[in-house]
């Protein structure tokens, strides 16, 4: 990746949690405090007019969405029951720039959404890893290796993934890595978090290099994430995939997770701000 400023995360008063930056060009609301008020969206939409940003990105329990609606926002994605089973999420996305609004790659993200369609009804087979390979959990004594290929996979990331000591920081809060290891080399890695407030997970940072793609790595580390998962008897699994990548909207219906809609022009990733699928799936 080449050197940026990751976005800022920021506690608000009210007890929610944002990240904004000019990488993304955007705030990406993360979490709502207890003490939400009606005037969060309006406050939300004055602070990206100050900085100067073209989208706000919320991801807001169904109660208080209503607030942000009539504030302009529409719509992207939702995830049913995402709260403990009992709650649906939604997606909202608000445009300062009328430009950000529009796919930039339409027929590229439509053929592959086709693509993972046509598998929902395909389970996806239980795969190990060969026998020169093994499949365990990461640590901090492999931050060092997981950043560097982190860095060869993604020209960008939407959170510092190239950094060693970011990686570590995460494993001492709620992520979980996991690793495909070869002669010795990590050649695919994973990560869930953990959402212990509302019983949920996110399947997310998939990465395998580029020489060892087409073994169903991604697959394998999916399935051993959600064993894990069903242990802690969490509800749901979700993710943010990139749309315009076959192998992961793919990896997500062969396994029995449900579209549930786009976030348009939404993330700084692979070098480019690109549109992201939700999937999710109840466990």
């Amino acid at each position: 990746m080449p050197d940026y400023k990751p976005d800022k995360i920021q506690k608000l008063k009210c007890g929610s949690i944002i990240q904004h930056g000019s990488f993304n060009n955007r705030i990406y609301l993360i979490k709502t405090g207890k003490k939400v008020s009606s005037k969060l969206a309006k406050e939300l939409i004055e602070l990206a007019k100050k900085k100067k940003y073209t989208k706000v990105f919320a991801k807001t329990p169904a109660g208080i969405a209503k607030d942000f609606i009539d504030s302009g926002f529409i719509q992207e994605a939702h995830i049913p029951g995402l709260y403990n089973d009992k709650e649906d999420v939604l997606f909202l996305g608000y445009f300062l720039d009328s430009k950000r609004k529009i796919e930039k790659s339409k027929e590229k993200v439509e053929k592959v959404m086709k693509l993972a369609r046509k598998k929902v009804n395909h389970s996806a087979k239980p795969v190990t890893p060969p026998k020169d390979a093994i499949l365990r959990p990461c640590n901090k004594k492999d931050a060092e290796r997981m950043s560097k290929i982190y860095k060869k996979v993604y020209m960008s990331y939407p959170f510092p993934i190239d950094d060693p000591e970011y990686i570590a920081e995460t494993m001492e809060s709620d992520f979980d890595y996991f690793c495909v290891e070869k002669d010795n080399k990590i050649v695919a890695l994973s990560s869930f978090e953990l959402f212990k407030n509302s019983n949920s997970v996110e399947m997310t940072d998939f990465a395998t290099l580029p020489d060892f793609r087409g073994n169903g790595y991604a697959n394998m580390l999916l399935k051993t994430m959600e064993s894990q998962t069903k242990k802690r008897k969490l509800k749901t699994a979700f993710t943010v995939a990139r749309a315009v990548s076959p192998g992961m909207n793919i990896t997500f219906a062969k396994n029995g997770y449900i579209y549930g809609g786009r976030l348009t022009n939404n993330t700084n990733i692979s070098g480019n701000i690109e549109s992201m699928n939700v999937w999710y799936k109840k466990l």
